[in-house]
């Protein structure tokens, strides 16, 4: 495997500390690369999960899970899991992303559904949606080209705590907001996997993934196991036929994700004093298709084996005249220095809502051989140093590890405009000695006008675009109003001057209220008269 082609992923946090009598440690190299799809549809990217067991079968520890579940919460969130999905789709516990490994890890937390209580909802009130920096508002499927949100600023309801109990996290990366419920103030608190939850690798990227075992961890057999799943996967057994949309109001936006279910991989090992491996080129089987059980099904024909799907979602890769799907190497490593800090820190661009910046690659001891990876985390407002570091929201961003004085570069995304933001960024090695932080203070750019929803105004006021009354409005528009002069003038004029009049309201809770209040009188003339 080329070095230069690998993506390395952070390990599970171990203090540094834990080893300070002989910087030492002992690590697990975890090699696998997401196979790219044949299938030209199915190009979602996968989940993966993994996690140690005992050669007895008892969960030790989670090693690695990809940050859409481990950060951003896809299996505990409010909503029905069969709710429809697409690109940034922010509602619907997803259940079935790790039905084997969520069975297996001990924690539970509490389930998540909508304020309202209803969790067939698709649409909620500005009342109940807080601004969202990493998922979109539902799309419908015409809109699934641009794989991004269609504009810099999305409004979600985050969810209130039930007395359900759910297997999955809830996300991490929030800021309690007005409108969030006070649930929200303990997300952060009770998702364990920040170090272990990473962006999904890119198809065909060889992956390795590093973990620091635990210092008592005693010596023997064991089993790492790996979890893929992957929406929209698709096949003759598996597809909306058979799963399809549910039936709820606005089921239009959207398209029935469950295709074939997860599938697993286990690669059994020796933990000893000298360097030991494990591999295996199959997966082993499938997991439950409605996400109830932990159970592994055995491998049968209802699963796929095109590259990228079912079976076949690792790639088969060769090496040192083996083959392999998923690979573990146990191995010691001595490591007495901590790297250097990334040096020569650079904004190379600074828009309105991300920041791109550059820095030159320090080395593993000081500045000599390949670090394991990067910790980056931000701060709103006030400088990040090394006592509130720990507690700064993470940038979920993957860098390829270049060689020492090698120019690297990150883009921090889902920011807000005219914002000053203190960035933090630190390398850490193998045996998760930490270097020094390298701060970066920067401030974004002012909004940028662009194309943004077609009832700017009402969008802005309502705080969705699929809130209720926003829906009445443009079915008025679209029907109605369209269908005269007087109305085509009106609608010209609201499209000259609605996007800079909604860039004010969205922004001022205050702009906001006063908005409703003017458009409430319209909206309950607009709803009797489509009724009369």
């Amino acid at each position: 495997m080329s070095l230069c082609r690998v993506v390395v992923l952070a390990a599970v946090f171990v203090p540094a500390t834990a080893f300070a009598d002989e910087r030492q440690c002992r690590v697990l190299d975890l090699d696998f690369t997401p196979a790219v799809a044949s299938n030209p549809e199915n190009q979602f990217p996968p989940q993966i999960v993994a996690w140690l067991e005992d050669a007895a079968g008892n969960f030790v520890d989670t090693v690695y899970i990809t940050h859409e579940t481990g950060t951003f919460g896809l299996g505990n969130r409010p909503g029905r899991f069969d709710f429809n999905s697409g690109p940034f789709w922010p509602y619907g516990r997803r259940i079935t992303v790790f039905p084997v490994w969520s069975n297996k890890q001990p924690l539970r937390w509490q389930e998540l559904v909508f304020q309202d209580a209803n969790d067939d909802g698709l649409s909620h009130a500005s009342s109940k949606s807080s601004r969202d920096l990493h998922f979109c508002r539902p799309l419908r499927p015409e809109e699934f080209d641009a794989m991004t949100c269609p504009s810099e600023r999305s409004l979600t309801d985050k969810g209130v705590f039930s007395t359900g109990t759910s297997r999955y996290p809830p996300r991490n990366d929030l800021t309690v907001a007005g409108e969030d419920s006070p649930s929200v103030a303990m997300f952060q608190m009770l998702n364990p996997f920040d170090a272990v939850s990473h962006p999904t690798p890119a198809s065909g990227a060889d992956t390795r993934i590093s973990y620091a075992v635990p210092p008592d961890l005693a010596q023997g057999d064991y089993v790492l196991w790996v979890e893929v799943s992957k929406e929209f996967d698709m096949n003759g057994n598996y597809n909306p036929a058979v799963y399809p949309s549910p039936v709820v109001a606005f089921g239009d936006y959207g398209a029935a994700y469950r295709g074939q279910p997860s599938v697993v991989y286990k690669v059994p090992f020796t933990m000893t004093d000298v360097e030991t491996s494990g591999s295996t080129d199959t997966y082993v089987g499938y997991g439950d298709p409605e996400g109830v059980d932990g159970q592994i099904r055995t491998p049968d024909s209802s699963i796929s084996s095109d590259p990228g799907s079912g079976g076949a979602r690792l790639a088969l890769v060769s090496s040192g005249g083996s083959t392999y799907r998923a690979r573990v190497v146990s191995r010691r490593e001595l490591d007495e220095v901590a790297p250097d800090a990334p040096l020569q820190p650079n904004v190379s661009d600074a828009a309105s809502n991300t920041v791109t910046i550059t820095f030159l690659a320090p080395g593993d001891d000081f500045q000599t051989g390949l670090i394991k990876g990067y910790e980056i985390r931000y701060r709103v407002g006030e400088v990040i140093t090394e006592a509130n570091f720990a507690t700064s929201t993470i940038v979920t961003a993957t860098i390829a590890i270049g060689d020492p004085g090698a120019e690297q570069t990150v883009t921090v995304e889902g920011l807000l405009p005219e914002t000053e933001y203190s960035i933090g960024i630190r390398a850490f090695d193998d045996c998760r000695n930490t270097s020094p932080l390298t701060v970066v203070q920067v401030t974004t750019a002012e909004r940028t006008v662009g194309e943004v929803d077609a009832c700017f105004i009402a969008t802005a006021a309502y705080g969705s675009v699929m809130a209720n009354d926003v829906e009445l409005l443009r079915g008025f528009r679209d029907t109605l109003l369209a269908k005269t002069v007087l109305g085509e003038l009106a609608i010209e004029t609201y499209y000259t001057f609605g996007p800079a009049i909604a860039g004010v309201v969205g922004e001022s809770d205050v702009l906001r209220a006063s908005a409703r209040g003017v458009l409430d009188p319209f909206v309950t003339w607009v709803r009797s008269y489509l009724h009369r």
